[in-house]
């Protein structure tokens, strides 16, 4: 009888989903719609792909429900083109995850701030204070400097295998460290000063790139956001950010 009930609860669920979606006009959804977890289960490894074929199979403009999220999915150049420019507002918010309430201070700062006065003042702030032409040539002596750095520590190592996508990433965030904090934190000697700061920073940055690139159940799944550690590492990297 129980059986029986949870399968009739399932189908009226997903009847009532997929004509719902028809009366308000929504963009092409893939049917069924599974209680609690959406399209979840169509989403496999390498995303993309995954994404490819319910493009293909659905249409350009399609909405899946991850979760207790709405994601839609464009895959077409002119819907894209649309998106960001007849309707570029609309879309102007960012989703609110466990990184940007976390890292991101309760959703505050300019990456992940909703579109209103707080991230048009953000916004304001960092073209005039960092990234205007003025600001940018008062320090152009520091990205010289870096980068004539990192070429002296690439020709120091001509007898190792260099990986180039490291140094990099090495050299902006030294160019961006510096810009901001006036300090460089990678290529130190063992000798130099700073090295035990250096590498402090250096965990943290790595740890912070993991965990805010890294999918959290709870960012879907609000249930289940305590599973997985995702947000008690983001909560201890807060701490350990000034």
């Amino acid at each position: 009888m129980l059986l029986q009930f949870l399968l009739l609860y399932l189908a009226l669920y997903v009847l009532t989903i997929h004509f719902r979606n028809k009366i308000r006009n929504l963009p092409p959804c893939p049917f069924p719609t599974l209680p609690i977890i959406g399209h979840l289960h169509l989403l496999k490894k390498p995303l993309h792909r995954s994404l490819s074929k319910i493009s293909n199979r659905h249409g350009p403009v399609v909405l899946l429900q991850l979760g207790s999220r709405r994601v839609l999915v464009v895959s077409s150049p002119l819907a894209a083109e649309e998106c960001f420019t007849r309707n570029d507002i609309v879309f102007a918010n960012r989703p609110h995850l466990l990184a940007g309430k976390h890292m991101g201070r309760n959703y505050t700062s300019l990456v992940w701030a909703p579109y209103g006065d707080l991230w048009r003042d953000l916004r304001k702030i960092a073209s005039l204070e960092i990234l205007s032409s003025n600001r940018l040539q008062l320090l152009s002596s520091i990205r010289t400097e870096e980068v004539k750095l990192l070429i002296h520590r690439l020709f120091k190592n001509n007898d190792d295998i260099i990986d180039l996508k490291s140094s990099f990433f090495e050299l902006l965030l030294n160019v961006m460290m510096r810009m901001i904090a006036g300090k460089s934190y990678y290529g130190k000697n063992e000798n130099e000063a700073g090295v035990e700061e250096g590498r402090r920073f250096r965990e943290i940055v790595t740890e912070t790139f993991q965990v805010s690139g890294a999918s959290a159940v709870g960012d879907f799944l609000h249930v289940f956001a305590a599973i997985g550690g995702t947000e008690k590492r983001l909560m201890d990297l807060v701490v350990l950010v000034p």
